[in-house]
């Protein structure tokens, strides 16, 4: 079990926040149901632990990899599969639908895929399970909803809740730690109150508690918490009344819905003014996010200044909102149950547009702020923010989109998020909504210029040149009639792109020339830096090598004086391909490492295949024809991921990749070449990178290919290895993690299944089993 891709998607390890309680034979059922279905829905009513059992028994599936699929930050049907591919790590850098792009990526692999919380989506994650189905004949999967999805073969499970302790039980004296209901509460009840137990004074109410909450996990995991101020005696008391209540409301309802019902109804009593109205504004965000995204949206009226914080506070120790910390790294965020019923007290409010539009307004106030200083130091920082903000930045996009008159500012963010479509990884939602918003948009308007260049430099790097062409012409008429350079300035830059592409260079470098003119006249150095490094591309492969690493050294003088590295990443990869054309081996194997050295930062797939390629044509340049073969699998395996190809770059760059290609086959023979392509074929995004920065450095030993990290005979998986190969270098969880980009709790639970596998039970046995695998 393990990663498919390796690139920050998580396995079911990584949601074991606290111990899982019962459910044993449950677990057993859903194995066998798991050998016997290829399609397997748990169902059951909120609360009752869908999520969790679904991960615990994933997690002791016997299947080479699990992935999970969360959607329950999913505001629109039409949001499912591009969540998942974003879940699965699929690249968003081609106009396919993303449901085409996550079909190939698990093509001809055995995947069990958890997909959770499908209720509020459920025709949209019926058609997804459909076709994946049908597409991936190796694909499981385990979905958890609400409702069964309807499809036909699905194998329904529905979860029950945990077992209760018979009335009798009460004035009984045996154990009852053999209770599963009994076991979760004393289990979550020590977590606020060290010292609880069971005893002869409190058996009563214990047993009086998991039977009026039937069991169901969240309402006792709800309950357990106010053991900290209240006796379990004085607990039941306040969820007799309050059930009583409710129970005549209904009698057609669930009696676990209206006990879940009650429990949260009581936990809203139980929280001051400020804390129920906080409760209802956060239902605004459907994932987690920031304490300055929290106090910018919420943050008004009532709810001014340290009132906020307080109120946050408070909801934290109710357990209505959980705080996820990551070194000193803290975003908020409510489980699904609390946070629908917030909703229903936000609709109530009569706030929901306001909160909407602060919503939006924050995240476009963010998008510019990113805009504004990406000439600097914060790059890398502002993207990884922007990607944990993905899901709010799509429900900003889609509330914009669907209420009319606030089209014109969805647009702004849509064209504002730019480099997170682009350097980020998302361009097919960004050329999604870009393209939805578009038509909303007034004939020469400022806001429809703006989102015609950004959707053609999407569409460029798409390959789409047609599309990019037609959105270019209409944005220079707008910017003509406007007479506004900066929008001049964007049109001579990414028609010049389009001429690259396309291989017209002479075009091309007039049209750079004019755009860097004006991009520094208006005083935006990152976009003027950017014209430089594609003018320096136009420069080499117009034959002007010296005049291209002329271009490329002052981009990278200027961009390292301010901070700034992404452009220094693309300057260094032209200064690559320049030193190859003056025959400078050693000064292109120097370059291409400092941009690969780069992108471990900034995960930008077009980079990293681009730096990928270079790398192999260094090796073949370097007499080291079997690790060019290998760098040339591995360009293949993120050309593919990202659904794009070395020719989409222009006619120029596609000869010296075939040149080079054709000296590797003749030095190696064409199966053998074919051969070591073939065992890198399915390398991810990161290990492209880490693999190979490390043959185009340690390129001075002998011409073998580096051993991948994993073989079809092994039981770890490809990003297990590359774990296992770090561990044996002696070096911690915290190390690897910081060495990988990946969090410690995802390393802690990689490390456990390795061990598990091997059936180990130290590390130190990793390195000796390694040593001999490598022979």
């Amino acid at each position: 079990m393990g990663d498919v891709t390796g690139d920050g998607a998580h396995g079911p390890a990584d949601f074991a926040l606290t111990s899982f309680v019962g459910r044993r034979h449950t677990l057993a059922q859903l194995d066998e149901e798991l050998r016997a279905h290829r399609l397997v829905t748990v169902t059951g009513p909120g609360g009752v632990g869908k999520t969790r059992t679904a991960l615990t028994a994933a997690g002791k599936a016997k299947l080479p990899a699990v992935r999970v699929v969360e959607l329950a930050s999913v505001t629109h049907e039409t949001q499912v599969a591009p969540t998942a591919a974003t879940a699965l790590g699929v690249p968003d850098q081609s106009n396919r639908d993303a449901i085409d792009r996550i079909v190939d990526h698990l093509s001809g692999t055995e995947v069990l895929l958890v997909l959770d919380n499908c209720e509020h989506v459920l025709d949209a994650s019926a058609r997804f399970v459909i076709r994946l189905l049908n597409a991936l004949p190796g694909l499981r999967i385990l979905a958890t909803s609400r409702e069964p999805l309807g499809i036909r073969g699905e194998q329904v499970h529905l979860l029950a809740p945990l077992e209760v302790p018979d009335s009798d039980a009460a004035a009984g004296a045996g154990a009852l730690d053999h209770v599963p209901a009994v076991r979760l509460l004393v289990d979550r009840a020590r977590s606020v109150l060290p010292d609880f137990t069971v005893i002869p004074e409190n058996r009563e109410a214990v047993v009086a508690l998991c039977r009026r909450l039937d069991g169901l996990p969240l309402a006792i995991e709800l309950a357990a918490v106010r053991l900290r101020s209240m006796s379990v005696s004085q607990v039941v008391r306040r969820l007799d009344r309050r059930f009583h209540l409710l129970a005549g409301r209904d009698p057609a309802a669930d009696p676990r819905q209206r006990s879940l019902r009650a429990l949260i109804d009581w936990s809203h009593d139980l929280c001051g003014p400020q804390e129920r109205l906080l409760w209802a504004r956060m239902a605004v965000f459907p994932a987690a996010v920031d304490l300055d995204t929290v106090e910018r949206v919420c943050g008004f009226g009532e709810l001014s200044g340290d009132r906020l914080v307080d109120a946050l506070d408070g909801l934290v120790g109710k357990s209505v909102v959980v705080a996820d910390r990551q070194g000193e790294q803290v975003r908020y965020r409510q489980f699904v149950t609390l946070r629908e019923y917030g909703a229903e007290l936000l609709a109530e409010s009569g706030e929901v547009s306001l909160l909407r539009r602060r919503h939006r307004d924050h995240y476009v106030d963010r998008a510019a702020l990113c805009v504004t200083r990406w000439c600097g130091p914060h790059q890398a920082s502002d993207l990884a923010t922007l990607r944990e903000d993905h899901p709010n930045l799509l429900a900003a996009l889609a509330w914009s989109a669907e209420t009319p008159g606030e089209a014109p500012a969805g647009a702004r963010l849509a064209s504002l998020l730019r480099y997170h479509w682009i350097a980020g990884g998302f361009l097919s939602n960004g050329r999604r909504w870009l393209e939805r918003l578009l038509p909303e948009l007034e004939s020469g308007s400022r806001e429809r210029a703006e989102t015609l260049w950004s959707a053609a430099w999407v569409a460029l790097i798409q390959g789409d040149r047609g599309v990019a062409r037609a959105y270019l012409d209409e944005c220079a008429r707008i910017s003509d009639t406007m007479d506004d350079p900066g929008l001049q300035g964007h049109v001579r830059l990414w028609r010049a792109l389009l001429n690259l592409f396309e291989g017209d260079l002479s075009a091309a470098r007039e049209l750079y020339r004019q755009a860097i003119e004006i991009h520094r006249s208006q005083g935006d150095v990152g976009l003027a830096l950017t014209a430089s490094f594609q003018l320096a591309m136009a420069q080499a492969y117009a034959g002007r090598a010296r005049e291209a690493l002329a271009t490329c050294s002052a981009v990278i003088e200027e961009a390292s004086a301010v901070g700034e590295r992404w452009n220094r990443a693309y300057a260094h990869w032209a200064a690559a391909i320049s030193h190859l054309h003056l025959g400078d081996v050693v000064r292109a194997r120097t370059a291409i490492a400092a941009a690969m050295r780069i992108e471990q930062d900034f995960r930008d797939g077009v980079c990293t295949a681009l730096c990928t390629e270079v790398c192999s044509w260094v090796a073949a340049s370097s007499g080291h024809a079997a690790d060019a073969a290998a760098l040339e699998g591995m360009a293949a395996s993120v050309w593919h991921r990202i659904g794009t190809s070395l020719q989409a770059f222009g006619p120029h760059a596609a000869h010296e990749g075939s040149r080079h290609s054709t000296r590797v086959d003749a030095e190696l023979g064409p199966e053998r070449a074919a051969a070591v392509r073939a065992e890198y074929a399915r390398v991810t995004l990161a290990e492209a990178v880490r693999l190979g920065l490390d043959l185009v450095v340690h390129q001075s030993r002998a011409t073998r290919p580096l051993r991948r990290p994993e073989s079809p005979d092994s039981p770890l998986t490809g990003r297990e290895h590359e774990i296992a190969a770090l561990i044996a270098k002696g070096m911690s969880n915290k190390a690897i993690a910081a060495e990988l980009t990946i969090s410690p709790r995802t390393v802690d639970g990689h490390v456990e299944r390795i061990l598990r596998k091997l059936d180990f039970s130290s590390r130190t046995q990793i390195a000796s089993w390694l040593a001999a695998s490598n022979g």
